[in-house]
């Protein structure tokens, strides 16, 4: 974990003297806490982590999580039992490192005025940017359980047709796909599982409801796993039966923006130029203006991690161990829609793929 410390202090533009992660109470828990101490178990709602530039780490928590915060490799822990003693603590650990760091992107406002006050003699300074910068590139243990978890993803998505059923409703298949997942090793859903039949396909970010699956229906289906921390991201669309024409013409667009946008993944290119290659090839159908939203975003110990993204406004150039989402798509109102998300990781020659399921256009028999 020091290596991961030491990144965050080497890539800061303005020097600090140590960093404070401040937890608070979920969901406002900074994932933060887990990738610089390592922890592996553990909520650690209102504990504190300490780092300095040497690489040190210092958590100060109480006794329902000192035990998990033993775990963690190379870290100092500091039990208390009361807020008093988090203020000394604190105080003490910060004893002449005068400018702090704050993750301001996840402290809640409660958070920070307890900090002012317990620090009155300390500078604070945003290194929020720096610190999405330096989750964004991945070591080879993260990306290792990246993988784990999109290998659980694909699997279940090999597994969603055999699960469909004229009349279930998508909040049945939505708890069937996070079944399947956590029997497969997922320690939960990585977000909340979007199941979206017909017409609900069109927006793509829709809330299951009982709506029920009927013959003639298309569907997107868009989940996420997560393994000891880390999150995966995948949506598969599948027709149930025989639905309009369109349906098949639609998916083998979005099929063929996904792999125009993977031809041009590679070290050096910017995510504007990665999300242009998919938006081009859309743009040049008859379904113009219906890719409606950036080509794809970072992940790691969040759904969304770090600061990469892949779309028309994204400035950043991909990097060897950058994880992210590539996820093109198409919404019809009215019709419905077609998304096909993969993960992979940013290689020294191009990417690697941590999703392997079929993409290909798939009318399940109803």
């Amino acid at each position: 974990m020091k290596d991961r410390v030491r990144r965050i202090f080497r890539l800061l533009k303005s020097p600090v003297d140590a960093i404070v992660v401040a937890n608070s109470t979920e969901p406002h828990v900074d994932m933060t806490f887990a990738y610089a101490t390592g922890v592996e178990s553990g909520l650690f709602e209102g504990s504190v982590a300490v780092l300095t530039p040497n690489g040190g780490t210092t958590i100060i928590t109480g006794a329902l999580e000192a035990e998990s915060a033993r775990s963690a490799p190379d870290a100092e822990v500091i039990e208390i039992d009361s807020m008093d003693s988090l203020r000394k603590s604190l105080g003490k650990s910060l004893r002449g490192r005068k400018s702090v760091g704050l993750n301001y992107r996840e402290l809640t406002h409660a958070t920070y005025l307890f900090l002012k006050k317990t620090l009155p003699d300390h500078r604070f300074s945003d290194v929020s940017p720096t610190i999405a910068t330096a989750r964004t590139v991945k070591d080879k243990e993260e990306i290792a359980r990246l993988r784990e978890a999109a290998h659980i993803t694909s699997k279940v998505a090999r597994e969603i047709p055999g699960m469909l059923r004229s009349g279930m409703t998508e909040l049945e298949l939505a708890s069937e796909v996070e079944y399947h997942m956590g029997r497969l090793g997922s320690a939960g859903p990585s977000f909340k599982t979007i199941v979206a039949f017909g017409p609900h396909g069109a927006e793509p970010h829709f809330e299951p409801t009982r709506t029920k699956l009927k013959k003639g229906m298309t569907m997107v289906i868009d989940y996420g796993a997560i393994y000891q921390r880390y999150c995966s991201d995948c949506t598969r669309s599948f027709a149930f039966g025989h639905p309009p024409k369109q349906a098949r013409a639609i998916h083998e667009v979005v099929e063929a923006a996904q792999q125009a946008a993977f031809e041009v993944i590679r070290p050096g290119v910017s995510g504007a130029d990665v999300h242009k290659a998919a938006e081009q090839v859309i743009n040049a159908s008859k379904w113009k203006g219906r890719f409606i939203h950036g080509l794809g975003h970072s992940i790691g110990l969040a759904v969304h991690d770090g600061g990469v993204g892949l779309s028309p406004r994204s400035k950043e150039k991909l990097e060897v161990g950058m994880c992210l989402t590539v996820e093109p798509g198409i919404y019809v109102p009215g019709f419905g829609g077609v998304r096909i998300e993969d993960d992979i990781v940013v290689t020294k020659d191009g990417y690697e793929m941590l999703t392997d399921a079929p993409r290909g256009y798939l009318e399940v028999k109803g």
